[in-house]
């Protein structure tokens, strides 16, 4: 038996995921800036995973606890799937035990932010500087130096371990 109570809890899950389906099905994330890196929709189709090109242009966010990169503890750079530039340094990152890898701090000059209003909260959206690829959020949970916690999509990144020396 329906009542009022379960009409409205019904209407409010179909709200959120109409919200989010029209939010994951807005167009390219970044669309209206210009970065270094720029593709068509088709090419970006075409370059990147399923998986990637739902995070990296349309914003969307993988499963927890599924990237491999999750538990890399390599010394090397954590990458932009998308255009390959350098954002993470190994060095910076921390275990959350959020499900996502996390970071302390981004390479200089390789992210930028806006601020994002999606499912009702208000957060800071982190994307690629050169091409533009949604790549989290960050939040003020982290650990020192900078208190900064990167949530960052593992799909949304390549890792590139340091050489090594060879002698």
């Amino acid at each position: 038996m329906i009542n009022r109570r379960s009409l409205l809890s019904g209407a409010a899950v179909a709200a959120v995921g109409a919200f989010a389906a029209a939010r994951h099905m807005s167009g390219p994330a970044q669309a209206s800036e210009e970065f270094e890196v720029t593709h068509t929709d088709a090419e970006w189709k075409a370059m990147l995973t399923d998986e990637q090109y739902a995070v990296l242009r349309h914003e969307a966010t993988e499963r927890a606890f599924t990237s491999p990169l999750l538990n890399e503890k390599r010394a090397g750079t954590f990458n932009c799937a998308g255009c390959d530039l350098p954002l993470y340094a190994s060095e910076t990152k921390f275990k959350s035990g959020t499900g996502w890898p996390s970071f302390y701090e981004a390479l200089p000059g390789a992210v930028g932010t806006k601020t994002d209003r999606s499912f009702f909260m208000t957060r800071t959206e982190v994307h690629c500087s050169r091409c533009g690829g949604h790549l989290g959020h960050v939040f003020d949970d982290g650990p020192p130096p900078t208190g900064k916690r990167h949530c960052i999509n593992g799909v949304a990144l390549t890792f590139e371990p340091k050489a090594t020396q060879s002698g």
